[in-house]
């Protein structure tokens, strides 16, 4: 295949972009919001709730192999994987709304709609993020290419991330007047309607460029046995699980650890920095009141501390991450190969998790310190773990000379899934051993219980992941090998 079609425009990047920009709206909704409100605002037990996160993913798990079957079989004038984004679009908007509605029921019936409804969000996400995930390794072959748009992909998931973490505490607080369920509803439907026009962006400017050889014969059966036999997939796999298990566990942690853990006096002394409060009696220009329209300005009585300072946490991890993708991930890549930036990040990523557990509560400026250092460190591997997903279809297709893109990344998006079940159910479960009670003052025991999930505990599972890397064996080195093999393979049969 020539070079020259193998090149993608930068408007068909961030087009294609913008579907992680919807996926994110709704997946960091998920993996921060989910459990907190279940317990906090939906008023299930933590250990119920958590449970519903890993029964409904790790069920929904099984479901991304099918897609990926399914999308890998599919013939159209769109192509194998664009048909599935148009198609999921608006189911995936209207499940989103139904997961975040609270129906006034039993607990039991609570627990049953939350289930129902979290399924089916997750399933619908699935039919949608495979086939997603997958078009993005046959935009084209070229290294630098596919990690620029891995690149362009992540600075707009960054930036769905930035307002999703930044705004949606401070917007159900408005949006509710004092009513949490009805603040809630309206954020999540705001989010909802944006994501679906987002996906339909995606789908008119995406193009697919790689087609599986075309003398392959269709077997899921070898597909499966293809991707098991590779060693780099099987490597991918234990690090996408460890690592969103540890993503879902701090995500869901971090919403406590504010809430029950840091001093909100402290908090609000710390936001006055930033010209983030509202003193009785004051004068304020038009940028104060445009802040305090979004719920962003704390209330003297501390009433909306923990939603503003929560919010600034996350948009200033948010902003430095999105530096770090930028300038970082490419370049350091290009001259290190990706597994070894991601080691090194990952490690680095690890030990400032852990050092969350050692300071004080009342210490808000050191605990904002680490999580800029945090996510300084994290940036770099966000695009990469996509990028070397695509690399892991290149060498299954180099090795057994079959490709089955949507396969490979399905089974990389079972593992996304169950981490993120199994992460959401052991903060849950660990929160619950320690006494936590929503919407009271926690005991000594329960602090101790929230410290541990956003801390110690995450850490131990990132290390999970950076010892995975270890067995990853495609260097920059060898994966220029495949590329230049793959690419007069594919030539040899267009001639």
């Amino acid at each position: 295949m020539k070079t020259h079609d193998q090149k993608v425009s930068m408007t068909e990047k961030i087009g294609y972009s913008l579907g992680d920009g919807s996926a994110n709206l709704i997946f960091q909704m998920m993996m921060m919001f989910q459990l907190f409100f279940y317990t906090d605002v939906f008023g299930i037990k933590a250990t119920a709730a958590g449970m519903i996160l890993l029964v409904a993913r790790v069920f929904d798990a099984f479901v991304d192999p099918v897609v990926g079957i399914l999308s890998d079989r599919t013939n159209s004038r769109w192509g194998k994987y664009r048909p599935w984004i148009l198609w999921t679009a608006l189911p995936f908007a209207v499940f989103f709304v139904l997961a975040f509605m609270t129906p006034d029921l039993t607990e039991r019936g609570k627990i049953l709609y939350a289930g129902v409804t979290y399924t089916l969000l997750m399933s619908v996400y699935s039919f949608n993020n495979t086939p997603y995930s997958s078009l993005g390794g046959v935009m084209t072959s070229d290294i630098k290419e596919r990690t620029s748009i891995a690149s362009v992909r992540f600075v707009t998931a960054t930036i769905a991330t930035f307002i999703v973490q930044g705004l949606t505490l401070p917007l159900v607080s408005k949006f509710g007047h004092g009513n949490a369920q009805k603040g809630w509803f309206w954020t999540i439907t705001l989010f909802a309607v944006v994501s679906f026009v987002l996906l339909v962006i995606t789908f008119f400017s995406a193009r697919e460029r790689i087609t599986p050889p075309p003398n392959q014969k269709t077997s899921v059966k070898q597909d499966f046995k293809d991707i098991i036999s590779s060693r780099p997939w099987r490597s991918m796999f234990v690090l996408t699980l460890f690592l969103f298990t540890t993503l879902a566990m701090w995500g869901s942690s971090m919403s406590y650890y504010f809430n029950y853990v840091v001093d909100k006096t402290a908090l609000y002394n710390f936001l006055q920095h930033f010209g983030l409060v509202s003193v009785e009696g004051q004068t304020y220009g038009w940028g104060h009141q445009f802040l305090d329209a979004f719920g962003l300005i704390a209330q003297p009585d501390l009433s909306n501390v923990f939603a503003v300072g929560f919010s600034l946490f996350n948009m200033i991890g948010q902003l430095v991450t999105l530096a770090g993708v930028i300038l970082l991930s490419g370049y350091l890549s290009r001259i290190f190969g990706k597994r070894n930036v991601f080691l090194v990040c990952l490690s680095l990523t690890a030990l400032f998790t852990a050092m969350f557990y050692v300071v004080s509560p009342a210490s808000v400026g050191l605990i904002f310190l680490i999580n800029i250092l945090k996510s300084l460190c994290y940036a770099p591997t966000i695009p990469l773990l996509w990028a070397m997903m695509g690399d892991v279809a290149d060498y299954s297709e180099w090795v057994n000379h079959r490709r089955a893109t949507g396969f490979v990344f399905a089974g990389i998006v079972f593992a996304l899934k169950a981490g993120l079940g199994i992460g959401g159910a052991i903060c849950g479960g660990i929160v619950d051993a320690f006494g936590f009670v929503a919407n009271t003052v926690q005991t000594e025991s329960a602090v101790v219980g929230i410290r541990l999930t956003s801390s110690v505990i995450p850490a131990l599972t990132f290390f999970v992941g950076v010892i995975a890397l270890f067995f990853y064996p495609i260097s920059k080195r060898s994966n220029e090998k495949i590329q230049a093999d793959l690419a007069e393979r594919r030539g040899n049969t267009a001639e």
